[in-house]
């Protein structure tokens, strides 16, 4: 069940806007998910970026060529392939809302 406040201000834009409270929810939804996935993208460009890199999969193939050395870069490394799943998650989760 939604929160009593939230609950309040989806009826009301409901009635006001003529929409099913589903049809408010599901849109809300895809744009919150479109929103984080752009911040990921974001931060997954900058990280690839910086290391001339594709993926985290590459980057460790980089590790173990030793191109690149672990000491500095593994928090990097951790934000990219978190960042990677996350993308992965929100993307079938964007996918189930279309």
């Amino acid at each position: 069940m939604l929160a009593t406040k939230t609950q309040r201000v989806v009826d009301a834009l409901s009635q006001e806007l003529r929409f099913p409270r589903e049809t408010i929810l599901e849109q809300g939804l895809k744009i919150l998910v479109e929103k984080k996935l752009q911040e990921i993208r974001s931060e997954i460009f900058q990280i690839t970026g910086k290391y001339g890199i594709s993926s985290v999969e590459e980057m460790e193939e980089r590790y173990k060529q030793g191109t690149l050395e672990e000491k500095d870069t593994w928090r990097d490394f951790q934000r990219l392939d978190h960042s990677q799943h996350m993308k992965e998650r929100l993307e079938h989760l964007l996918r189930e809302l279309e």
